[in-house]
């Protein structure tokens, strides 16, 4: 897709997080030879995209931005056929982006995920690192309860302690231990 690759795609991405950490995405930005002004343009093509008539729509918009998925293998949930599709991106080496699409290529829930075989550090309420876990390395904590805040980009566990761990885009951007504050 013309003025939108990978790169930029990392871009649309830090605008969500940057909602809660701001300081995260302005290290980031010189890592991708990139400012502010270039990530708001970024995510205005993104934007503009969704909503031009005859841009592709689902899985084929993250391809045509994306390229090809490095991985892509089908999940059968119920009767239904699903398809998971995994991209690298050049600001989370360690990471994935994953979209789960429906039969006809809508798409169902996207995130960042962990590489296969890529190292995780130790996950403990005590020990999450913001921008190293994902949701998928917390959840599976003893005691972790999900919940979905109702925004697309946004979720959150529920630890033990009264902890809770907050992602945007399946990464983890916040961690509030229960202290009153």
């Amino acid at each position: 897709m013309q003025g939108l690759g990978r790169r930029e795609f990392c871009l649309v991405l830090l605008r969500r997080m940057a909602d809660t950490r701001p300081d995260l995405v302005a290290e980031a930005l010189p890592r991708l030879s990139a400012d502010r002004a270039e990530a708001r343009l970024a995510h205005r093509r993104w934007r503009a995209l969704h909503h031009a008539e005859r841009a592709p729509r689902g899985v084929a918009l993250r391809a045509a931005v994306l390229g090809p998925a490095d991985q892509v293998e089908g999940r059968r949930f119920g009767d239904v056929d699903l398809v998971t599709r995994r991209w690298p991106l050049p600001l989370w080496p360690f990471l994935r982006w994953e979209v789960l699409s429906g039969p006809d290529g809508s798409v169902l829930h996207e995130q960042l995920v962990r590489a296969p075989g890529a190292p995780v550090a130790a996950s403990t309420p005590d020990t999450l690192h913001v921008w190293e876990h994902v949701v998928d390395d917390v959840i599976c904590l003893p005691g972790a309860t999900a919940v979905d805040p109702g925004v697309p980009s946004r979720f959150e566990v529920h630890l033990p302690g009264a902890v809770r761990a907050q992602f945007v885009w399946g990464l983890l951007q916040r961690v509030d231990d229960g202290a009153p504050g």
